[in-house]
């Protein structure tokens, strides 16, 4: 058994639907601008730009969700729903059609933003670290395995801010589908088990407030309620 000079910080995990064994989150990885309406309004052209990539630590999910802390140093945070693919089987340079027998599951997520500290960085050249990968950035809610839902392929994704629909798209807008990206992530980084893949956000990304109730949904995957509370 091996012996360390602090305690070892907890494995973050999520749960999986219809068992009680949890899946172990190891990496974040996040591809940025992929549905061609979010691309744009973001100042990007959709038809050309390949897809990049940016990375949030694994402990900074937060499985299920729940009232979370308004984040300190910004005052425009945004959210952005994401379909997220959960990684069982490792690999580098996977072939787009081999890609899909490296999923174990999917899952539905928020890529919160501090959008202040994002449009800073970039206008300084500086990196989105601090924009993308603070504390409880990454709420995620239950995995459902491949087995039980398959691959989706299609279906709305949504996101409400109090009762009200700020982000409606669907899963086959994206500009690249699920197996391509996890086949060009895997030609930068070697994927491996408990890896999530976060696959971008449709149009209508927002500012949240103290005291807002977000609450996300994608067919045949699942929800997630969050609610913001003070700093």
């Amino acid at each position: 058994m091996t012996d360390y000079v602090i305690s070892p910080p907890p494995q973050p995990s999520l749960s999986v639907i219809g068992t009680d064994a949890r899946f172990p989150v190891r990496r974040i990885w996040c591809v940025g601008q992929n549905y061609a309406d979010h691309a744009r309004e973001m100042g990007g052209d959709p038809d050309r730009a390949p897809p990049f990539f940016f990375a949030k630590p694994g402990d900074a999910v937060v499985p299920g969700g729940g009232v979370l802390p308004f984040p300190v140093r910004t005052a425009n945070l945004h959210y952005e729903v994401e379909l997220v693919v959960a990684i069982g089987t490792g690999g580098r340079d996977i072939p787009a059609d081999q890609a899909l027998s490296h999923i174990y599951g999917y899952a539905l997520g928020l890529d919160m933003t501090r959008r202040d500290l994002q449009a800073e960085a970039k206008k300084t050249g500086r990196p989105w670290a601090l924009a993308k990968g603070f504390d409880q950035s990454c709420p995620i809610g239950p995995v459902a395995p491949v087995a039980a839902i398959g691959h989706p392929d299609h279906g709305p994704i949504t996101l409400s801010v109090n009762g009200v629909v700020r982000q409606q798209g669907d899963v086959s807008d994206m500009i690249w589908p699920v197996a391509d990206i996890v086949s060009q992530l895997s030609a930068f980084v070697a994927l491996a088990p408990g890896d999530l893949v976060m696959t971008g956000t449709p149009a209508g990304v927002g500012a949240v407030r103290p005291g807002d109730v977000l609450h996300a949904a994608c067919v045949g995957v699942g929800t997630l309620d969050v609610a913001y509370g003070a700093v």
